[in-house]
């Protein structure tokens, strides 16, 4: 079996955050592929999968680092802020599965 090139590694990756992941807002789950935050997280992410050096610090910036307009531009969160608990482990839990890919 050939190994992925690092566009269809990413792209993999893209789809299971994209369907593991969620926002909650007033108890409504807007998965990131629906809110279109998945390929952005997933190319963030990625480098560290590759690097083998995920933990969940380093997770917690980049979520951190991530600012989502609510409404209307009005103010912004950061994607840490708007991801419950459950959908960080979610996260973990994908990149764990990922990094043992490489």
């Amino acid at each position: 079996m050939a190994a992925k090139s690092e566009t269809e590694m990413i792209e993999a990756l893209t789809d299971e955050i994209g369907k593991e992941v969620y926002i909650d807002v007033a108890k409504w789950h807007l998965y990131l592929r629906d809110a279109h935050l998945d390929k952005m997280l997933a190319e963030q992410l990625y480098p560290m999968l590759k690097d083998r050096s995920v933990s969940e610090d380093a997770v917690q910036k980049v979520l951190q680092g991530v600012s989502i307009k609510i409404g209307g531009g009005k103010r912004e969160l950061s994607l840490s802020d708007l991801l419950p608990m459950q959908s960080q482990v979610a996260l973990m839990e994908v990149l764990d599965n990922f990094q043992d890919k490489f």
